[in-house]
């Protein structure tokens, strides 16, 4: 099979969705990888780095997207990418569809085969090829909230780990999951006093034995959210629904309660989010807003601060079932691997994923059927 790797064009994308290693591996397994012109160097990857390993460098991105039978990517195609895409062709990614109905359609309309990176599910529910990200955007998500607290980029001016004789700032995470667990960390690393809200008792217990007394969790409800969002120097939103539309949690009115320079980090932007005040993505060239006197930061594309840790850690785990693909195709791969068919989205004009189906009120075509 013959592998394109584009260069990513969203706002600071700087990850690559494959390494040297990755594409040594491809073609150990006898595929052909052709990578645009400097795809790595925001992850500091030479052109030479892929040539060395057997990689063929093509100049545009035209010439990558007509030569491949599957496209790699790290994040979804945009607008301008639409018209290279073609029938029956493989892009394996981050597609995060059930926000985007212009690109589901685009997809749809040109017949691809996609593969998304965030709804492919272990038995146990673990999601493998997001979890690097989820521990990245956790991290950073508390990272980015203490810089947006300082004074002058908007915040309250407060340092969340206090000082002796001063309170510490208070952080509250809704949800539990990889990212929540993460910014949890990273927050009482700090200091802060931290909150997680999560709605699955099991989970709060494992958080509870993970972090003592360190943490207090609360079971999520319109009462208990609003309590502590109204507290909070930072608000991280950490809400997942596998493939799906985030729901909004916070309600505007919680938000008008927060105090003048509190901060929100909405990770869960990339499936619409799950702070009703987060009404349109930013980007790392303009990164927040203010409404109501609160900091929103919605960057959909966190990890890319950090791109280099970023792309080593999305081809770990990526690679494997990219090899998968390209040693069986998309069918035969699906049908030996379960794990690897919840990845499917749409399939030859056909959308083959629940959840984005129903929140785009789209017809929903099982992918057993297709699959036959």
């Amino acid at each position: 099979m013959l592998v394109g790797i584009p260069k990513e064009i969203k706002n600071n994308e700087n990850r690559v969705a494959i390494t040297p290693a990755g594409v040594e591996a491809m073609i150990q397994h006898g595929h052909k990888v052709v990578i645009e012109k400097k795809a790595g160097l925001g992850s500091g990857i030479l052109d030479q780095d892929y040539k060395d390993v057997g990689a063929q460098i093509f100049d545009t991105p035209n010439e990558v997207f007509d030569a491949a039978d599957m496209i790699i990517k790290v994040k979804e195609p945009l607008e301008q990418e639409y018209p290279l895409l073609k029938q029956g062709q493989l892009l394996f990614t981050y597609l995060h569809l059930a926000p985007a109905k212009d690109l589901t359609l685009a997809l749809l309309k040109a017949g691809i085969r996609g593969v998304a990176y965030e709804t492919v599910q272990t038995p146990e529910g673990k999601l493998p090829l997001l979890t690097p990200m989820s521990e990245i955007a956790g991290r950073l998500s508390v990272q980015t909230g203490v810089h947006f607290l300082e004074k002058p980029h908007g915040g309250r001016g407060v340092l969340l780990g206090g000082v002796p004789g001063v309170p510490a700032g208070d952080v509250v995470i809704i949800g539990g999951g990889i990212v929540g667990a993460n910014a949890a960390k990273m927050a009482v690393g700090l200091g802060a006093h931290v909150t997680i809200i999560d709605i699955d008792a099991e989970r709060m217990a494992q958080l509870d034995d993970l972090f003592g007394s360190r943490v207090q969790t609360l079971m999520s409800n319109s009462f208990n959210i609003a309590a502590a969002v109204k507290k909070a120097d930072l608000l991280v939103g950490a809400v997942l629904i596998p493939g799906g539309r985030a729901p909004h949690l916070v309600t505007e009115e919680m938000v008008k309660t927060m105090k003048p320079g509190a901060c929100i980090v909405d990770v869960a932007i990339d499936q619409g989010g799950c702070i009703e005040t987060i009404d349109r993505t930013t980007t790392h060239s303009e990164p927040i807003y203010l409404k109501h006197d609160v900091v929103h930061y919605a960057v959909a594309n966190m990890p890319a601060l950090v791109a280099r840790t970023s792309t080593f850690a999305l081809t770990n785990v990526t690679l494997p079932y990219a090899l998968k693909l390209a040693d069986k195709g998309v069918q035969t791969a699906c049908r030996e691997d379960p794990v690897l068919a919840l990845g499917v989205n749409v399939f030859d004009g056909l959308c083959t994923y629940q959840h984005v189906a129903n929140d785009l009120e789209l017809e929903y075509t099982p992918l057993q059927k297709v699959l036959g």
